[in-house]
């Protein structure tokens, strides 16, 4: 038996197998131990989906399973057949959702080494926000993914033409600067829309800028450190946001600031205010927000359920700044399993409990919602 790497997520304990008990992963692969504790290490992931706070109906059940099959589709890209920081790509995150996924976003991310040098070039378009942020990607350990450096529109240089020249290393660079620090391990793009009807996103590529570097034929000890890495990283993410979903849990149907500095070394974008919460509700009942708001570029509420993935974005899950309709600058917002006929509904898509987030980006201050729960069908 191999043994096991057991590191602390907040509040959790997150175990799986190590490359190998002699760390000879090329050994581990040859005889298939490295497969083997890949598989183990997945089925005690699934123990996230079953812990005691989690809802147990089938629906939930269901969304948990498959939450897991969609980090381990991204985990096993990033870690096999896009983890070369010498040959980065930028990919978008099809249905991916994470951490309460931004559904006007098209996020895009990449590997990357805080010692090396790279060019990002493209088109801004006319997408409402953009941003790229250089992280330290530590979720398989402590689950943090600490920012290293960022930019934003409020500093990007667009060229007459439309196009954009960035920069990402350690040393300072002229125009578009993305700093990097010795512990970066990857870039995330966020191109936020407002009006999915009239706005088009940028096209990105990127380059490792320095001396050639010859391809190599695939490393079996890489292999087997890449399927640890992905397991261990699948287990450390859907528990260190089921963690976060049961502290939200202790103030139900409310919006609080629960402290940002927790959300920012997550990966957070340092230009939004994040307002994360826990809603259940009875047949018949309805959540609602009320807020002002404040002046900003952009500003979204979002549902979603337990595992902190958006719900499904063809339905009304989500408003933001351009969708919402508003009462002497007053937002109202109404989570039913049914249109009220008033406010700004919200579906729960089948769901009676959830989380939910509403986003305000550079904003000068952050109101907090008032909230209560109502019968729908009170006389």
């Amino acid at each position: 038996m191999c043994a096991k790497l057991v590191e602390r997520v907040l509040d959790f304990t997150v175990e799986v197998p190590t490359v190998g008990q002699n760390g000879d992963g090329a050994a581990e692969v040859s005889s298939g131990q490295a497969w083997t504790d890949f598989c183990r290490a997945l089925e005690q992931a699934g123990e996230v989906i079953l812990r005691d706070t989690a809802p147990d109906t089938p629906l939930d059940r269901a969304e948990g399973y498959r939450y897991l099959t969609r980090l381990l589709r991204e985990m096993l890209y990033t870690t096999v057949e896009n983890a070369d920081p010498d040959f980065p790509r930028l990919h978008e995150l099809d249905r991916v959702k994470l951490g309460a996924d931004n559904p006007d976003n098209v996020y895009l991310s990449a590997n990357i080494r805080g010692d090396r040098t790279y060019r990002i070039t493209g088109t801004r378009g006319s997408i409402a926000y953009f941003s790229i942020g250089s992280k330290a990607n530590r979720y398989a350990i402590d689950g943090t993914m600490a920012s290293t450096g960022e930019i934003s529109d409020r500093d990007l240089v667009v060229e007459p033409d439309g196009t954009v020249e960035i920069v990402a290393s350690a040393t300072p660079h002229d125009k578009n600067w993305l700093p990097l620090a010795p512990d970066s391990t990857g870039l995330v793009v966020r191109q936020t829309y407002l009006d999915r009807t009239t706005e088009v996103p940028g096209q990105w590529r990127i380059e490792r800028i320095g001396d050639p570097i010859e391809r190599k034929e695939l490393d079996p000890a890489h292999l087997a450190k890449a399927l640890a890495t992905a397991a261990f990283s699948l287990h450390g993410t859907a528990a260190l946001f089921a963690s976060w979903t049961e502290m939200f849990m202790t103030r139900p149907n409310e919006m609080p600031d629960f402290g940002q500095e927790m959300f920012q070394k997550a990966g957070g974008d340092p230009e939004i205010f994040y307002l994360h919460g826990y809603w259940t509700l009875e047949p018949g009942q309805a959540w609602v927000i009320e807020t002002e708001v404040p002046d900003c570029p952009y500003w979204n509420f979002q549902l979603d359920n337990w595992w902190m993935e958006s719900l499904d974005h063809e339905r009304t899950i989500t408003i933001n700044k351009h969708t919402a309709t508003l009462d002497d600058g007053r937002l109202t917002i109404v989570v039913a399993d049914k249109d009220p006929g008033w406010g700004n509904w919200i579906d729960t898509c089948g769901h009676t409990s959830g989380t939910a987030l509403l986003r305000w980006l550079g904003a000068d201050h952050h109101p907090l919602p008032e909230c209560k729960v109502i019968d729908l069908e009170a006389p």
